[in-house]
């Protein structure tokens, strides 16, 4: 059970269940029902739609499409959301993955596994290459460096290394992940490792910024400031981009999930605002080649 995974006796709430749960109740919200006028469509308990909106059970695609008839969602495109929310959910709740060959711990866990699922991620990062980009020599080089914090040394060295090189297969699967990411400049400046470290990782950005599923840009110094320096944020879509999504979110000895909402809106709007001021694909990619030239 991760951090993010609370238990409720035989129960367990999982990310994407809270995520499809709020959106339910929201729409029950707006319908003006009650829990027990819910349950009553889908010939159950109120306890059950408590347990649905809460995320704390997996959602069955009757259920789903006998709660839009009562709440009067009719829209293909919400209950198409819905049901591959709740589809992903399941899915995600009995599977074992790759993840489970690593010691991988607390909110990280639940990350990996909702990462595998996804249909695309937006990440800004200020701090460092994004994870899913990083060479092995430079995850090597975090793990070593004076300031790593206390929670990534629980995951032994080499285990943690190998975890990050396995999450990347999903950048190359038969239906990859399509990944946007804005690296601030800072980022590529100031490098775990050495020089020979930062060539090996230049070289790998900027053959991973010529595949057609992967983005690359970066926030250069002369950009200005903006509230995404405050720190990084990824942006997970598991159907339709914008309808569906889960933020998760990192401090230096915190992690925390939004769960859609406005304030998922908000970041997925932060995120557009970096972008539009960066520089462009080909830009960055100069300035990739650029940086490696002057180590």
């Amino acid at each position: 059970m991760t951090a993010s995974q609370p238990r409720q006796g035989n129960s367990t709430s999982s990310v994407l269940g809270r995520r499809l749960g709020a959106e339910l109740l929201a729409l029950r919200t707006t319908a003006g029902l009650t829990q027990p006028q819910a349950a009553k469509a889908l010939s159950a308990s109120t306890a059950k739609i408590a347990k649905l909106e809460a995320g704390w059970v997996p959602v069955r695609d009757p259920d789903i499409r006998a709660l839009c008839d009562t709440y009067g969602v009719s829209d293909p495109g919400m209950i198409g959301g819905l049901l591959e929310l709740a589809r992903v959910d399941r899915e995600r709740r009995k599977a074992k993955g790759w993840w489970d060959d690593y010691r991988i711990h607390g909110v990280m866990q639940e990350y990996v596994a909702l990462e595998n699922a996804a249909t695309a991620i937006k990440a800004w990062q200020p701090a460092f290459v994004p994870g899913l980009l990083q060479t092995a020599d430079y995850g090597r080089a975090l793990r070593t460096t004076p300031i790593s914090s206390t929670a990534m040394k629980k995951q032994p060295d080499e285990d943690f290394v190998m975890a990050r090189v396995a999450r990347q297969q999903r950048l190359h699967s038969s239906t990859p992940l399509t990944f946007r990411t804005v690296i601030y400049e800072a980022a590529l400046r100031n490098f775990p490792g050495g020089p020979e470290t930062a060539r090996g990782q230049f070289d790998h950005l900027c053959r991973m910024a010529h595949l057609p599923n992967i983005t690359v840009r970066i926030f250069p110094f002369d950009a200005g400031t903006h509230f995404g320096l405050n720190g990084p944020f990824n942006i997970i879509s598991f159907a339709e981009p914008g309808a569906m999504d889960v933020v998760y979110v990192e401090a230096p000895f915190a992690q925390r999930w939004v769960e859609g909402g406005g304030e998922a809106t908000a970041y997925d709007e932060l995120f557009e605002q970096i972008a539009e001021r960066s520089l462009g694909e080909r830009e960055s990619v100069s300035l990739l080649h650029r940086l490696r030239k002057e180590l």
